[in-house]
């Protein structure tokens, strides 16, 4: 039977059927489950849900279960690591190409050996997570400006730094810390090692894929899934951002159709920092979009494929104008977004390279409009102008 308690009535060995508030408001991303452990007792007491449901048939009564008992011993509080220092983008873009170059190593290495069929060393994947976190941490703009600026042979092995980088900082908005970032960041980073498995002239076929190739193409992630497995990967967010990054809230997506509540918070990031590296990215069949463009586009088709709550705050995390698009200032400059302001998503920090009126270059400056009189006036085809965005940003 369902029963709604106050919180201050939870005991363990309830069943939780129904959390109270909105799925981002507690730290809990299953809509139900036994509360058979100690710290999930805890942490729900102190998420300040004020109720919840309870399943009398799946677990214990309010009557039938027993008070708490007090701890005769406070637990030993956690220790918390030193916050690590902000860093400009000009400080960063050193550490951060020298990061790029290292991950792109370590992926190619890695789906080469899936390729191949043998064993990947899944022992690698950890602490170069934790180096793209630090980055991130350190100045998020740096990172993920290198690994958008991906050359066509580069796609498959920076899409998923890309895509590890974007987790990361989206995990961090999110409130994600620890262990559980770090995973976001691994499932970021083998998300598509099931590619692998897929013949390369239908992952770059230029034209429409056919039904049958198709069908091939949407078995990547069980195929990933069944890699990861095989490499004795024991975390469980790894695994379900590998095989559900591409579920759809409305349960049109694959491979298990999954809707709603039944996609974890993890692969619904998946799902927004997936599609969105990927159409931003320059491949054999198509120019990506500039940021700015694919957040747009992004924002009127995300109905049924993304969730809201995810979506909102990844846009929070790369900005309107993104790292790495090309704007016409009010002054009749050209700039290039480096880094997001705390202020305002509409004004981020720009390096001013162009003078429109004079149509030539002019000396670079770092600009943080929003402590600024300029503003941005719109956003610029980078294509048209013939720039070079590498030359400009630095690396």
């Amino acid at each position: 039977m369902l029963k709604k308690i106050p919180i201050k009535q939870l005991r363990l060995g309830m069943f939780i059927q129904e959390l109270g508030g909105r799925w981002m408001d507690h730290p809990f991303w299953r809509s139900s489950f036994k509360l058979d452990k100690p710290e999930d007792f805890q942490a729900l007491l102190q998420s300040g849900l004020p109720e919840l449901v309870i399943d009398t048939g799946k677990g214990l009564d309010v009557e039938s279960a027993p008070a708490p008992v007090a701890q005769a011993v406070p637990p030993a509080p956690k220790e918390i690591p030193p916050p690590v220092p902000r860093m400009s983008y000009e400080q960063e873009i050193e550490q951060a190409k020298q990061i790029q170059g290292k991950a792109k190593r370590v992926v190619t290495n890695l789906f080469n050996q899936a390729r191949m069929g043998k064993a990947i060393e899944i022992s690698v994947v950890a602490p170069l997570v934790d180096e793209i976190n630090h980055s991130i941490e350190r100045n998020a703009g740096a990172l993920l400006s290198i690994v958008r600026l991906k050359t066509v042979d580069d796609y498959t092995y920076l899409h998923s730094v890309a895509v590890c980088a974007l987790m990361i900082s989206l995990g961090q908005r999110l409130g994600l810390k620890g262990e559980e970032l770090r995973q976001v960041g691994m499932g970021g980073l083998l998300h598509d090692l099931g590619k692998m498995g897929v013949p390369l002239e239908i992952l770059n076929k230029p034209g429409k894929l056919t039904d049958e190739e198709f069908t091939i193409i949407k078995s990547h992630p069980i195929q990933g899934w069944e890699i990861l497995n095989s490499a004795r990967m024991n975390d469980a967010i790894p695994l379900d951002v590998c095989l559900h990054h591409h579920e759809k809230m409305d349960g049109s997506g694959y491979p298990e159709r999954l809707s709603g509540a039944d996609i974890t918070l993890h692969a619904r990031m998946g799902a927004v920092c997936d599609v969105y590296d990927a159409v931003t990215s320059d491949r054999s069949y198509k120019r990506g979009w500039e940021p700015a463009e694919a957040i747009k586009r992004m924002a009127e088709f995300r109905n049924g494929h993304f969730d809201e709550t995810v979506f909102q705050a990844f846009v929070k995390t790369i900005g309107i104008f993104p790292a790495g698009s090309l704007v016409r200032l009010q002054s009749g400059r050209l700039a290039v977004v480096t880094d997001q302001s705390e202020k305002s998503l509409l004004t981020p920090k720009v390096k001013v390279f162009f003078s429109i009126k004079s149509k030539g270059p002019i000396q670079m400056e770092v600009i943080d409009l929003s402590h600024s009189h300029d503003s941005i006036d719109g956003l610029e085809d980078v294509a048209a102008w013939g720039f070079d965005l590498k030359k400009v940003m630095g690396f």
